[in-house]
């Protein structure tokens, strides 16, 4: 089994920064990269941005690139997303995803990033 926690989500003003952390424990040897969707209101989840763990290839969606950067810590299996210029379309649930070897994937339960304007 594999749990995920996320933390740093809030509520800010447009512009502002938040920087999103996810941490994965278990049985984690065999992911292969970890990352970030998210969820607004009345909308499908879509993919944010993820990183290979082999290697470290980050990608992101068109909506982010530029403003959002993913890194990690490579002693444990934990990303960071630091998201700066956000935009009131921004505002969603944030999933931190991971993916293992073989196709599984877990997903974290979210954390909600609310952007004002």
């Amino acid at each position: 089994q594999v749990q995920l926690v996320e933390t740093g989500g809030g509520s800010v003003q447009a512009g502002d920064s938040l920087r999103l952390s996810c941490t994965a424990s278990g049985r984690t040897a065999t992911a292969i990269a970890m990352g970030w969707h998210r969820q607004a209101p009345g909308k499908e989840r879509e993919f944010v941005s993820t990183m290979r763990w082999s290697g470290g290839s980050t990608y992101y969606s068109d909506d982010v690139k530029g403003r959002f950067t993913i890194s990690r810590d490579s002693r444990q299996y934990r990303v960071h997303l630091q998201m700066n210029g956000l935009k009131p379309e921004d505002t969603a649930v944030y999933y931190c995803k991971v993916d293992f070897l073989g196709g599984k994937t877990y997903w974290g339960n979210g954390t909600l990033v609310t952007v004002s304007s």
